[in-house]
């Protein structure tokens, strides 16, 4: 047996005759047995790509050595050797390697979080076992299977069609952006593959049509496959707040460098420092400004963001995506599905006879209508619902609710003989929302139409009365049924118009039907309409269908979080305008008087119109929207500068998906293609899980600025000890080696910053306003309250600490501390305090940046329990660098008093009880800048709603 994923394709031609083909792969018409596929997937494999290449992670390991922070510490190593300062170099190098692995391990972990999402959503595939159609994973096809292609489906494998005809963009394949047509009925020998009229091809997606094929290459022996085992995509893409990042580093680590060197001088000349000295100042203020755990510390709490929202259903294909969900400002929803549940009910059928009501569970009386069971033929005829593995209906939820009203209403549940009385099919149009089907019934040949009523009504002359005579529709008549199709969406139902015409005449063809041949068809002696302007004219209206859809439960609590976050919505829909105002008003997006822009009036808008309207009007619904409505509404809103978020699930909202910041696709009714062009893929298909997913990204970018807070406030007191050292000319001692330097940037820093990514939301989260599009993740409120706040106050503490002790002991400034001498205990003891006073104040500092502006009580002091074990860990870790006789003689160290140690225990309280004192004094008199996160109030927030509302 061949390997998998290696085996040629011996022996089988594609191309050949159907039957021929289906004999060569041992499949029929009727699709494999489940054994059988079984077997084969064993022999072929799944059909996946495999990634070919080789191990990777010895150049992901050597990257972490070479990154551009990561240089600046080699320059520092280099520096400490070239000054014969061995200890300090080996430092410096042991710090790279620990930085390195560190954050190898980190980015391992984020790319598996991203990796993993695939398994929450694998790619589906409609297939034929066992006579009956079944929805599997498509790693599951094998050669032989019999697949359905509808539209928006991504093909799964390379297959040969044997039944119909469809539109497919082969761009993924040949690069050509216009979709080509492919056919059963086409036929196609000795030409190239990709080229064969007949064929379809893994990877490529159907934008129109529906059709069979039979599976002839799956994996790596698909044409994708060979293209994959080629060439593989190694690169990550950098999001743009990693950008915003290092730059900010490099700019840090810019000036620390400039400050190094100048410094160098300056302590030679003005404190008459040898050079050693001197290069030692250097290397400590060059290491302490150097934030090395920043980057992997925020991709991997991106990642941890990308996991807690595919918990909450919402999975994210890019880490990027979650810094642009928190800083949404306007939300583009779709109302079927989206809006509502998706299921699909019909309540209501309406004829010329009357209405007759179907939520009693059984078939009301239609004894006496005609114009019922021709409705019920057409509703089960013009429909693509099938029966699923278990029996139950499967398809888009109007078909299916339309086919079970039909059934009750007295049709017959065969979708076999659907199939094969059917001629041709004119696909839904979402620009003409109208889908007809051609059939045979009862020897004449039907046109059958379903739609929207105000495009069905434009093409009936005439209306089936209940004498089974068909009346003309005069204007009087139309307008009744107009005012009838009002009267039901001002309800929040969905109303559809069924409508028929007959060809008298008798024969016609099997099978699913394709677009047209270069000459008209002719049926029993008729043509057969070829385009659907030919079908579609000349109807007769049979009656309207009204379906209720709904609200989901939690949609009502959603729109109110996002009207308290400042955070807009609009209704995007190709439903009726008064059912979309029904839905809306019900879930409570709009008031009693929204504004509400029709498709054909938005076609007619200027885009300086457009811009007026999307900033005049608060309350805006656009219904029966086309595709380019979404796209169009889309870049408007960018152009203003909001963050957009836009729902859809059909093959042409793939271009608005793309175009707005987050593309939130359906999970569970979005098509293929939806799902490809979106930034995020909702499982639920609940547009409270797209809010949900805000508050989640605004939770994430909180708390990214809530560990570089942290990590920068550590810089002054860092700092500081060399600037004592450097400006006191000497008569100082250096207050804290670079050894304890290193030791306190590697060993107590990280795990706290690490565990403040996981910090529970800050009260007021979905009450303050979107931040802007343009706003940097480091701005100069939070430098200031790193540097020159906590870190002052930190750097007082630990200074405090060490002369305390080196007072204590009889030392005056220039007093010898060296090795030999009396003050030489005590001068160890005092850098160790100075030590333990970063650390101390490391721990306030900690659990004063949890909250931007609330205080910590109405988060709760143990609400992060990580934090809780980092702080543990710091201080277990700072007792051994004090404490055991191997670090002390490495990092020179020594042991502390009780007083001491009772002198350091303070420092947290003091730092925190310091900025929350600060947090208070910002609450009570309000003094922020109006972008700050948290800068108003609630009732601020909800009175400028309210008043944009007015």
């Amino acid at each position: 047996m061949s390997e998998p994923g290696e085996e040629p394709r011996a022996g089988i031609d594609p191309t050949e005759r159907v039957e021929s083909l289906l004999r060569d792969l041992r499949s029929t018409r009727s699709g494999l047995s489940a054994r059988e596929a079984a077997r084969r997937l064993i022999h072929y494999g799944p059909n996946e790509l495999r990634r070919r290449g080789g191990r990777r992670w010895p150049g992901e390991l050597l990257r972490q050595f070479t990154h551009p922070l990561a240089l600046l510490l080699w320059v520092a190593a280099v520096l400490a050797w070239v000054a014969q300062i061995v200890a300090v170099a080996v430092a410096i190098l042991v710090m790279i390697v620990i930085n390195a692995v560190f954050a190898f391990v980190q980015e391992v972990q984020a790319e598996r979080a991203v990796e993993a999402l695939a398994a929450y959503l694998p790619q589906k595939a409609r297939v034929v076992r066992d006579g009956r159609v079944q929805l599997l994973p498509a790693a599951e096809l094998v050669p032989g299977d019999i697949l359905l292609i509808a539209e928006g489906d991504r093909i799964s494998a390379d297959a040969r069609l044997i039944e119909g005809g469809v539109e497919v963009d082969p761009s993924t394949l040949t690069g050509e952006a216009m979709p080509v047509f492919r056919s059963a009925e086409l036929t196609d020998s000795k030409v190239e593959l990709l080229r064969a009229r007949n064929l379809v091809f893994s990877g490529t997606s159907c934008t129109e049509g529906e059709a069979q094929a039979v599976v002839f290459a799956t994996g790596m022996r698909t044409e994708l496959g060979r293209i994959a085992a080629l060439s593989e995509r190694v690169e990550r893409e950098e999001s743009p707040l990693e950008s915003q990042v290092r730059r900010v580093a490099w700019l840090i680590a810019a000036i620390a460098v400039v400050s190094g060197i100048a410094f160098v001088p300056l302590a030679m000349i003005g404190a008459h420092l040898p050079l050693g000295d001197a290069v030692v100042f250097a290397v400590g203020l060059l290491v302490g400004n150097v934030p090395e755990g920043l980057l992997p510390v925020i991709t991997l709490a991106l990642a941890l963001g990308v996991r807690g929202l595919v918990r909450r259903g919402a999975v994210v294909k890019r880490l990027s995506a979650v810094e642009s969900l928190g800083a949404t400002s306007v939300i583009c929803t779709d109302k079927t599905g989206t809006l509502t549940e998706n299921r699909m009910r019909v309540t209501t059928v309406w004829t010329a006879a009357g209405a007759y009501d179907l939520t009693g569970g059984g078939a009301p009386n239609i004894a006496g209508d005609p114009a019922i069971s021709e409705m019920a033929a057409v509703m089960a005829a013009c429909n693509n619902a099938q029966p699923g593995v278990e029996g139950e209906l499967v398809g888009d939820p109007t078909e299916v609710a339309m086919l079970e009203a039909a059934i009750t209403l007295g049709e017959a549940r065969d979708t076999a003989q659907r199939r094969r009385r059917r001629l041709r099919q004119f696909h839904f149009d979402p620009v003409l929302k109208l889908m007809s089907t051609l059939d045979e019934r009862d020897a004449d040949m039907c046109v059958d139409t379903k739609g929207a009523p105000e495009a069905v009504l434009p093409r009936c002359t005439t209306i089936l009365e209940s004498d089974r005579t068909r009346a003309p529709i005069t204007p009087a008549r139309r307008h009744d049924v107009e005012r009838l199709v009002d009267s039901y969406a001002r309800q929040g139902l969905r109303v559809l118009a069924v409508a028929a015409r007959r060809l008298p005449g008798r024969g016609g063809r099997s099978g699913v039907a394709v677009p047209p041949p270069a000459a008209p068809t002719a049926v029993g002696g008729h043509d057969l309409p070829e385009r659907r302007e030919q079908a579609e004219r000349e109807l007769t209206l049979l009656g309207l269908v009204a379906m209720h859809d709904p609200p989901r439960p939690g949609v009502a609590d959603a729109v109110r979080h996002c009207r308290t976050a400042g955070i807009r919505i609009i209704v995007v829909t190709g439903d009726h305008a008064l059912t979309a105002a029904a839905i809306a008003a019900q879930v409570g997006i709009v008031g009693a008087h929204p504004t509400v822009v029709t498709g054909d009036r938005l076609a007619r808008m200027s885009e300086d119109e457009l811009d007026a309207l999307l900033r005049r009007n608060r309350q805006l619904i656009f219904a029966r929207s086309s595709p380019e409505a979404k796209l169009r509404i889309a870049d408007a809103l960018r152009a203003e500068g909001h963050v957009v978020a836009m729902t859809g699930d059909g093959v042409n909202d793939a271009p608005a998906l793309r175009r707005a910041d987050i593309g939130v696709a359906m999970g569970r009714s979005g098509t293929d293609v939806a799902r490809e062009a979106s930034t995020m893929v909702l499982t639920d298909d609940n547009f409270a899980t797209v809010v949900a997913a805000v508050r989640t990204g605004r939770q994430v970018y909180d708390n990214i600025r809530k560990f570089i807070c942290y990590i920068f406030a550590h810089t002054t007191p860092e700092v500081t000890p060399f600037l004592v050292f450097a400006l006191a000319g000497g008569t100082v001692p250096l207050p804290l080696t670079v050894l304890q330097l290193l030791a306190f940037e590697v060993g107590t820093e990280t795990l706290p910053a690490l565990a403040l990514g996981r910090e529970p939301a800050e009260p007021g989260l979905m009450r303050r306003p979107p931040r802007a599009r343009s706003e940097s993740v480091v701005r100069l409120p939070m430098l200031l309250r790193a540097w020159l706040f906590l870190g002052v106050i930190c750097a007082v503490l630990s200074m405090a600490g060490f002369f305390y002790v080196l007072l204590r002991a009889g030392w005056y400034p220039g007093a010898p501390t060296g090795p030999g001498t009396r003050l030489h205990h005590a001068y160890r003891q005092a850098t160790t305090m100075t030590f333990l006073g970063m650390i101390a104040g490391q721990v306030g500092t900690a659990f004063a940046v949890r909250t931007e502006r609330a205080s910590l009580r109405s988060i709760g002091v143990v609400s992060n329990p990580l934090l809780l074990w980092g702080i543990a860990f710091e201080l277990a870790l700072a007792a051994i660098f004090i404490y055991a006789s191997p670090f002390q003689a490495l990092l020179g160290t020594a042991s502390l008093t009780w007083d001491m140690l009772a002198f350091v225990v303070p420092f947290p309280l003091i730092v925190w009880g310091a900025d929350e004192i600060r947090r208070y004094v910002r609450r009570r008199d309000g003094r922020t800048s109006p972008n700050e996160p948290g800068a108003r109030s609630a009732t601020v927030v909800r009175g400028e709603l309210r008043t944009r509302e007015k």
